[in-house]
């Protein structure tokens, strides 16, 4: 059976199975109705009343009018549904696992406090902005669009249909995911959990394996761009990703889901049904036991993965764990504890290589403008689905393997005995946070969060020399062939594999001492505090049939200096090549000041960080014979921003913002841990940001939209890099340094929804973006030869544009809602002016003045979500039962998500032409690719 026959099967039954359970009868709608006071029992006027229903997201909604009193017709009978009050200046109030019937009428009155510890006291304290009261642009991904469209992929893909916003899954490997946000990676997008940074101290970067199994516990995102409303000093350049987690206040129950995942090749070459993924979940709620609450869930993921070798072996499987906590404890009407642990222990293989082309799709290729023929010769066509980071191995060889720390740590048999990885992934970087919420009375409350992170684990690879198969235009490994002649060496193993290991510890603590005033004025002071230890070496994890290996200039290896002769021969699991030890000590503190009406608010913050960096070298000595040791001292940022909100009438309003921000450099821009070496006089990087926009909310919650314009300047960037051949003149090569980078990231943002009734919903979201490096940028490079003196010279990217995302994307979905608990979406996505990554410290020939980028062409890729509630069809009381698929890329398009421009690997450079398609290298979009389940509630 084709694979075309096996889709349309396949959903064919799922509507079928939709459609027949569904109850399409016209039905009579229900209303909620009541009143809203506050805390002396008068009626508030102007509250935002919102039915949302839990399974499908549709909201409708009504405004509270002058005695308080609200009506909110044209609920669909059904639920649960979630019913939440809303107004600027007072604490949110909900009621929740509402049901309603046909024709039903129900009362729920609320009562509105501006003083009581609100159970949202943690989307206070993560700082989550609010409609018409929160000067940003910001977009909400609720629990029910995580639900129905994130399936078993990655979190931030769940994010492409917001505005500025490009998540790719890179090479496809699980949890290798990367979001850009206007253009800004994600060194410059700020991720947090729970209000907590979780952004790498060192060096800004997110890795999104840590935090497998977190859209599972999500109860929602709030994406807020630009510089956002974040008061803490983190790199929210971009934007602030923060994702909040259950509440442990949920109701006792028990939920099982199980997901498959399909769409790896098959025998036949084919994408079809496969084993790529085996998903389960367990959540369990203990409710109310008193003052105590828990819930907890276990997530465990198992696949082969969708790409193969190119010749044999699983290059992207997986073996992963995930696992939540969260704790609440009342202690008094006035304080409140909670806990939280989260955490991935999980080991998968990785596609890290990007590709050119030819080699992954002749026919794709033979489209674009100015790839030459002779590239199809240097790069075989091997097909869509496969990768140079796994190949084959002998079922005989039985050397063991090692890793010191992380998931399955110790010695033990290699993943699979048939086929070998070059590149795996293993890693378990655990957070959890302790919080205690206080109200001391008078409009005064402290909160503050203490929190642990540790990581341990690393990624693998090859060091020495390795027997290659170059048959396919790539590097492939041979290991047979490698084992064989490690074997015959009398001397050791010539190559091996090797982990690059990361073992770390962080604490931080942050605390918040918040003060409510007469007239509607908020003042805010805090500190944050966090220190971070890394460790970083390689050790030996595979010798590769040899008795030991040589780590030396032979095989291409640096020795320690403290070693012996004799201690040059290392063994499993020694250490080699490099072993230093990084700290990161940071100091940060704010104050705030807010003043909010119903017409509006104004807000301004001013921040202040300071980061200190160590480092330790236990491999090198330093001038007086101990170990090389260097120390930054205090380095100092500052960040101050503000804005404000004009509410025009009960649906319409306007806000602007601006701010400016020195960030202190990461670890990176201030010490070269691989050299050893302190950079003189780093730099701090500067930040100024304009953004102004309107948003409507229709008392209804029929019609939304938002719009907005963005200016952000980013100057004083610092790059660094060891750069071979510069400037195109063989033989010159050395650590290059550019100084005064400087761009601009303007432009117009909008989204919209329109739900013209309980039963359809039109979502759009649309960004258009002018991003450019605005000048030439000076530099100078350090010889290899270490002994020539620095040579200064100009790097030509004055023009360019900003690449590593498209400039302009559109979001188009169409979602009905056929009965309770049923949708069923297709999301369009569309994707153009995009500019493939590029070095900046290649751009050293003046003839090479203002040749942009080669640009990928443009794309659009649709995605269809089902999702249906059989309701109770279980032999238990209150239960349910639910069924989900998801289709993504439905018409199986073949597109360039991820592009390296004139590549070092992977280039046809034989035409002249270094910055055209075949001088590229590529990651392809996932084929088509399905995921379907089922879940059960108790």
């Amino acid at each position: 059976m084709s694979r075309t026959i096996r889709l349309k099967a396949l959903c064919a039954a799922l509507f079928i199975l939709i459609f027949s359970t569904a109850d399409l009868a016209a039905q009579e709608t229900a209303t909620v109705t009541g009143r809203v006071t506050d805390d002396l029992g008068a009626g508030v006027a102007g509250a935002q009343v919102v039915v949302s229903h839990d399974l499908t997201g549709v909201q409708v909604g009504a405004l509270s009018g002058s005695d308080g009193a609200y009506r909110v017709e044209g609920v669909r009978p059904g639920g649960p549904y979630t019913v939440e009050v809303i107004l600027i200046g007072y604490g949110r109030e909900s009621e929740t696992e509402v049901s309603l019937e046909d024709g039903q009428s129900i009362a729920l009155d609320f009562s509105l406090s501006r003083e009581a510890i609100a159970m949202n006291a943690l989307e206070v304290f993560a700082t989550r902005a609010q409609d018409r009261q929160t000067p940003v642009a910001f977009t909400n991904v609720s629990k029910a669009q995580i639900q129905n469209q994130l399936g078993s992929r990655d979190l931030p893909l769940v994010l492409n249909v917001t505005p500025s916003v490009y998540a790719t899954q890179q090479g496809g490997g699980a949890g290798d995911a990367r979001i850009n946000v206007r253009g800004f990676n994600q060194r410059n997008t700020a991720v947090m959990i729970n209000g907590v940074p979780v952004n790498d101290m060192e060096n800004g970067w997110v890795y999104w394996s840590n935090w497998d199994g977190l859209g599972d516990a999500a109860t929602s995102i709030q994406l807020q761009r630009g510089l956002s409303a974040v008061n803490l000093a983190t790199p929210s350049i971009g934007g602030t990703i923060n994702v909040i987690t259950d509440p442990a206040a949920e109701g006792a129950g028990l939920m099982y889901k199980q997901e498959f995942g399909l769409g790896s090749l098959d025998e036949n070459g084919g994408w079809g049904l496969g084993s790529n993924l085996l998903k389960e979940t367990v959540v369990v709620n203990t409710g109310p036991v008193g003052r105590f609450a828990a819930t907890g869930s276990v997530v465990r993921k198992t696949g082969d993965g969708m790409y193969t070798g190119f010749t044999g072996g699983n290059a992207t499987w997986t073996d992963a764990w995930a696992y939540y906590l969260a704790t609440s404890f009342q202690l008094n009407s006035n304080n409140r504890l909670e806990a939280y642990a989260v955490g991935a222990p999980q080991r998968h293989g990785q596609n890290i290589y990007k590709l050119n082309l030819a080699s992954l799709d002749p026919e794709f290729a033979r489209t674009l403008d100015g790839f030459d023929a002779g590239a199809f010769e240097k790069f075989p066509a091997v097909g869509r689905g496969r990768s140079p980071n796994v190949a084959p191995v002998s079922a005989s060889y039985g050397g063991t393997q090692y890793n010191s720390t992380g998931p399955d740590s110790g010695r033990r048999d290699r993943f699979n005995d048939g086929f070998l990885n070059e590149r795996e992934n293993y890693f378990h970087k655990p957070q959890v946070n302790l919080n205690w919420y206080s109200y001391f009375g008078d409009g005064l409350s402290l909160t503050t969060v203490g929190y642990f992170s540790g990581g341990a684990g690393g990624g693998t690879g090859t060091i020495g020399s390795v027997r290659w198969n170059y048959d396919y235009g790539q590097r492939i490994p041979d290991w047979d062939a490698t084992i064989a002649r490690n074997r015959d060496e009398a001397a050791g193993s010539r190559g091996v594999l090797r982990n690059s290991v990361n073992n770390q510890r962080t604490w931080g603590a942050i605390s918040k001492l918040r003060k409510s005033f007469d007239g509607g004025v908020t003042a805010e002071v805090g500190v944050d505090w966090r220190t971070a230890k890394i460790a970083h070496y390689r050790e030996v994890r595979d010798l590769l049939g040899g008795a030991y290996y040589e780590c030396s200039s032979r095989n291409r290896c640096t020795p320690s200096e403290f070693w012996s002769e004799a201690e040059h021969n290392r063994n499993l699991g020694d250490k080699i090549h490099y072993h230093n030890e990084n700290t990161v000590d940071w100091l940060g503190g704010y104050v705030q000041a807010e003043k909010t009406t119903t017409g509006g608010s104004l807000y301004g913050m001013a921040g202040w960080a300071q980061n200190s960096y160590t480092f330790v070298d236990f491999f090198k000595s330093g001038p007086g014979g101990g170990n090389l040791e260097l120390e930054s001292g205090n380095i100092s940022g500052y960040q101050i921003k503000g804005g404000a909100v004009r509410n025009l009438s009960n649906e319409w309003s306007l806000f602007g913002n601006a701010g400016i921000v020195s960030k202190v450099p990461i670890f990176d821009g201030v010490i070269d841990d691989n050299s050893g070496t302190l950079h003189d006089d780093p730099k701090n990087e500067k930040f100024l940001s304009f953004e102004v926009g309107t948003q409507f909310r229709s008392s209804s919650r029929a019609l939304s939209l938002d719009v907005n314009l963005y200016h952000t300047t980013w100057r004083d960037r610092t790059e660094r890099g060891f750069v071979r051949d510069l400037g195109g003149v063989e033989g010159v090569d050395g650590l290059v340094t550019l100084l005064g980078v400087d761009a601009r990231h303007m432009g117009i943002e909008a989204q919209a929804a329109y739900q013209p009734s309980n039963v359809v919903r039109f979502d759009g979201a649309l960004s258009i973006g002018n991003w450019k490096y605005l000048e030439d940028a000076p530099g100078f490079y350090r010889p290899d030869d270490r002994f020539t003196e620095s040579v200064f010279l100009d790097f030509y990217i004055q023009g360019l544009k900003v690449a590593d995302a498209p400039q302009r994307q559109m979001a188009l979905s169409a979602s009905v809602f056929p009965a309770d608990g049923t949708s069923m979406s297709l999301v369009g996505k569309f994707f153009g002016n995009h500019y493939a990554a590029f070095n900046h410290l290649n751009r050293s020939d003046p003839a090479e003045r203002g040749i942009q980028s080669w640009q990928p062409p443009g794309y659009s890729v649709f995605d269809v979500h089902l999702s249906h509630s059989l309701g109770n069809i279980l032999p238990v009381a209150g239960s349910s039962v639910r069924i989900f698929a998801n289709v993504y890329n439905l018409f199986d398009t073949t597109y360039i998500q991820d592009a390296t421009d004139a590549s070092s690997f992977n280039n046809y450079f034989e035409d002249g032409d270094l910055h055209d398609a075949d001088s590229a290298e590529v990651f392809l979009g996932y084929p088509r690719s399905l995921n379907v389940g089922f879940q059960f509630n108790f």
